[in-house]
Formats: structure tokens, C-alpha cells, sequence
């Protein structure tokens, strides 16, 4: 693993989560419950880490993915694909654990995800210090929170976080979901006190800062973070920056398609935007042209 700088110019990014196959079903119309519902079905890459690493890779950034899967023939592939855009996968493989699947129902602009997370419980803190140890030439960590909601790979998620602290390292961490984060309560906000970049979308913004409109959220999350990204989906986005900084951008109006993994290209385009020296605005169009392109296809990954 070199985490050596990209040919984008940013530094290299070590992004630390999940690795999921997604099956994603597209649905004709509304879920008939109890009954039959005509669906396209996909079976593809998935997992926010996953995700945001290879729409880094496909922007040029180099990104090493730490992350856990299982010791089967999904987990070989789910690395495969990733080796071959070009992410260094820096994964341990656990035995008797399989690789986190995720039904995606998708209809009408929306999803509802159904998970098991599977491996993903098992990314330890020693696996990602060794390596962290093992790219001495990352600049940026970025934490799928993924990994600090599910209690099997807090400990993973936590040291991650620690360790950039002691490297200093820039931080960003994206929110992950709304359900998970109601459940855990306000400790998530501990764990992620003083990184530099907080993503949300509107759901996780209303749990974490309460039914505030997204620029009076993001303020209020700046206790927290130094700054913070509002992802309001098909209204755009707003950012907001601890000293009062607020800029806000909308979204490229586009035929919508799937909009799995929109959210996790949206941070990839802001991660290379910003981390290469871009103003908020800049960095927020860019994220925005990313996430515009993945909901145009299905699936979650660059030429998906």
C-alpha cells in the first residue's frame, strides 16, 4: 500500500468502512406488500466506503480502502472489481462470516435498503493502525460512520479516527443513516467531535440537529465539526463552516434513474474538490456534477 498522491493533485486518501454487494431491484411500480412486484434485479458493488473509494479512484485520487470482508467467492469479487478501478485494498478476510449483502428497493426517486452486514461487523482497530502503518503517505481519512453505528466494528471505527488525531491527518466523516443514528443517540456526536468535514443528508441532519432548515443544521452541527455539508438530494446542497461561512449550490436537474450511491460520488467530488484547494462553492458544484452522474445509471460505482 503506497497511499501516494494522485494524479488529481490531492493528497492520498485512506477511506475506512463497508464492502457490500448490493442487489438492487427496480421496482415497476409501488411494493405490493404480502404480494408480487415486477422488478428489474441488479447484482453490483455496494457499501458507502466501497462506494466513495472507487468513485475516488475514478477521479484519479489514490485511495486505499480498509475494510473487512468474508473469506467467500462474493468477498474475492467485491475486491477484484475494486483492484481493477484502480483502489489499493488494504482488507482482512474473516472466515465463517460472509460478505455484507443489501437489498435495495428502489422506486420513484427513493430507496429502502434492507442489510446484512455480515464481515463488516468484524473490521478490527488492529487491522486498520496496520494499515494506516502500512500508506504513511495518506493526507486524509475519511470514515464511512458505518462503522461507528454498528457496535461489532466501533472499536475499528474509533481507532481510525484516533490514529489520524495522531498523524494529523485531515478528517471527514460521512453520517451514514438515519435509523442507526437515532439509535445510537447523541454519542455518535462524541466520537466525532472536531473532524474537519461533517457529510449529512437532510434525514441525518434532522436527527442529529433537530427540524431546522439545513443552513440553522449545519450550524448547529459546527459545535461539532468544523464544517459541515447539508446533501439535500434534488434541492442541492449547503455548507456551512464554523465561522459563519455559508455557501449554497444547487442540483444539476437530470433524468433520475437509481440513486444508489449518489450520496457516497457526491463525497468523493467534494473530498477531491476541496482537498485539492477549491473554495466551498467550487467543491460543492463538483460534488454535485458527481452525484448527478450516478443517479443517471444503476448501481452504485462509476460506470456501473
Amino acid at each position: 500500500m503506497s497511499g501516494r498522491p494522485g494524479t488529481s493533485g490531492v493528497p492520498g486518501i485512506a477511506v475506512v468502512g463497508d464492502v457490500i454487494t448490493d442487489v438492487v431491484a427496480m421496482l415497476s411500480g409501488p411494493l405490493a406488500t404480502g404480494s408480487d412486484t415486477a422488478a428489474g434485479i441488479r447484482f453490483s458493488g455496494g457499501g458507502q466506503a466501497a462506494n466513495t473509494a472507487a468513485w475516488l479512484a475514478g477521479q484519479g485520487a489514490a485511495v486505499t480502502l480498509v475494510a473487512a470482508v468474508g473469506d467467500d467467492e462474493t468477498g474475492r469479487d467485491r475486491v477484484a472489481e475494486l483492484t481493477g478501478i484502480g483502489v489499493d485494498c488494504a482488507v482482512e478476510r474473516h472466515e465463517g462470516y460472509p460478505t455484507g449483502t443489501v437489498i435495495v428497493l428502489t422506486h420513484g426517486g427513493e430507496r429502502t435498503m434492507v442489510s446484512q452486514r455480515g464481515a463488516n461487523l468484524r473490521l478490527t482497530a488492529r487491522h486498520v493502525e496496520a494499515a494506516l502503518a502500512a500508506a504513511p503517505d495518506v493526507g486524509h481519512l475519511h470514515l464511512s460512520a458505518y462503522t461507528l453505528l454498528d457496535v461489532g466494528s466501533r472499536g475499528a471505527g474509533l481507532r481510525a479516527l484516533a490514529v489520524a488525531r495522531e498523524r494529523g491527518l485531515t478528517v471527514s466523516v460521512d453520517a451514514a443513516s438515519a435509523a442507526p443514528l437515532r439509535r445510537v443517540g447523541g454519542a455518535f456526536l462524541t466520537w466525532v467531535r472536531d473532524v474537519d468535514l461533517l457529510l449529512v443528508n437532510t434525514d441525518e441532519a434532522t436527527v442529529l440537529a433537530g427540524g431546522l432548515d439545513p443552513a440553522a443544521q449545519g450550524r448547529a452541527l459546527t459545535s461539532v465539526a468544523h464544517r459541515v455539508v447539508v446533501k439535500r438530494g434534488a434541492a442541492g446542497a449547503v455548507w456551512v463552516e464554523r465561522d459563519g461561512r455559508v455557501e449554497t449550490a444547487p442540483a444539476p436537474g437530470v433524468a433520475v434513474v437509481d440513486v444508489t450511491g449518489a450520496g457516497d460520488a457526491f463525497a468523493a467530488g467534494l473530498l477531491t474538490a476541496w482537498l485539492a484547494g477549491a473554495d466551498p462553492r467550487a467543491a460543492l458544484a463538483r460534488a454535485g456534477d458527481l452525484g448527478a452522474l450516478a443517479v443517471t445509471t444503476v448501481g452504485a460505482r462509476p460506470g456501473a
